[in-house]
Formats: C-alpha cells, structure tokens, sequence
C-alpha cells in the first residue's frame, strides 16, 4: 500500500508538473488565435458593387497619370478627387505632391486595392477612401476632379460637376471629351494604344441665367475654335 501510495503521489505530481508547463503553451495558443481572428476582422470583408460598375477596369498608365497632374497644375493646397479610382493611383501620386485625395470607386475591391497601394506608398493619412457611387457622392469640397470614364458617363456626370463643384476647380478626363462642352486645354499623350487627348474643363462662376441654363455650358466659355485647335495640337 505504501509502493502505490508512493507511485501515485508521484504520478499526480509529474501530472501537476506537465500541468504547469502545458498551460502557459496552451494560454499562448488561445492568445495567438485570437490575435489572428482580430486581424482578419480588420480586413473588409468580400462585398460586390451595390450595382454594375459604370465601366470596366483599365488602369491609367503611371506617365499619363503625370499628364494629367500637370495639366491641372495641382498643387499641396488641392483636395484632388479620382471619380472611378481603380487602383488609386492618380490620388496617390497627387498626395506624393503634398495633395489630399478622395478616392471613389463602387466597386469594394478597388477601394481595398486603393488603400493597400497608399499604405504601400506611405501616403494613405492624405487619403479619404470612400466606396460610393460616382453619382451620389459629395464632390462639393474637390478643387481638381480626375476621370476616366467613357464619353456617356462624361456626359451625365457633367451636370453634377457644373451644379456642385466650386468655381474654379479643374475637371481632368483621359482620352474622353464631354460632348459639346468644349474644354479650356487639351494635350496629345502618347499610350499603348496609340496618340490619346487628356481634356482640362474649369468650372466657371455661375450667374442665375448660367444655372437655369446649366445643361449647355458650350455658353459659358470664350474660347474661339482656333484656341480650341491649338490646344488640341500641342504636345506633353
């Protein structure tokens, strides 16, 4: 009686001794589990568009990016809006420039894409990200808006732009006119595709005629067709 007495309290004290060594390993399993489960939250989670994007997804090349920047002469003071940003990489590279930037995309995945890239770049504190539809959101405080859309979506989204954005503020679209409202600069760029246009509009100031009449803003410029071709005409 006394052997098993012995071997027992010697087994229950190895059994306390793994205890004492399994239970800090097993603590530190639960905690890094949960450490893992709190990351994965922080990440959104997969969402599709509240409706059909307005046009596919075609990266503006990082050169044209530049063209665009430069015709709208933005600067640190701009707040500078990408309607339809992608991969976010016209705002990222106007926040290089000391700019603050809005991306807008309906579409979730480029908006995480967009934040990424900016973190990446080190210049997502200069960024607002918002997943919204292009034609609902506020745009009032942008003082140089950037697009590339497709002539069509140009064309309705004039409207908003001419109702809603502050005198003054440039409009930039790649390769895609805005019908009849006829653009104060436009320059030649070259793309893989071939000699494309980057278009410069600004917003003019408004009197009550202009606004009632605001859906034909071909009124609202003095810009002769000889102007209008030699800005078409000049080079990057």
């Amino acid at each position: 009686m006394r052997m098993i007495a012995s071997v027992s309290a010697k087994g229950l004290a190895r059994g306390a001794a793994v205890d004492r060594l399994s239970f800090p390993m097993w603590l530190r399993l639960v905690v890094t589990a949960l450490a893992i489960g709190a990351t994965a939250c922080d990440q959104p989670t997969a969402q599709k568009p509240s409706r059909a994007p307005d046009v596919r997804y075609d990266p503006t090349p990082h050169h044209i990016v530049a063209e665009m920047l430069k015709l709208a002469r933005v600067a640190a003071s701009d707040v500078v809006y990408d309607l339809g940003c992608g991969d976010g990489r016209i705002v990222i590279a106007a926040a290089k420039l000391g700019a603050r930037g809005v991306c807008v995309d309906i579409d979730p995945r480029r908006i995480r894409e967009s934040r990424a890239n900016a973190e990446r770049a080190g210049v997502a504190e200069r960024i607002r990200f918002l997943n919204q539809d292009l034609f609902e959101t506020d745009i009032g405080e942008a003082t140089v808006v950037t697009l590339f859309l497709w002539p069509s979506v140009n064309e309705k989204l004039r409207p908003r732009l001419l109702r809603e954005l502050k005198p003054g503020t440039r409009v930039v679209s790649y390769i895609h006119s805005m019908g009849d409202w006829r653009p104060q600069e436009a320059v030649n760029v070259e793309s893989a595709r071939g000699p494309r246009k980057v278009f410069l509009w600004i917003i003019p100031e408004r009197t009550a005629h202009q606004t009632r009449g605001i859906g034909k803003p071909q009124h609202m410029f003095a810009i002769s067709e000889q102007e209008e071709n030699h800005a078409y005409s000049r080079s990057p």
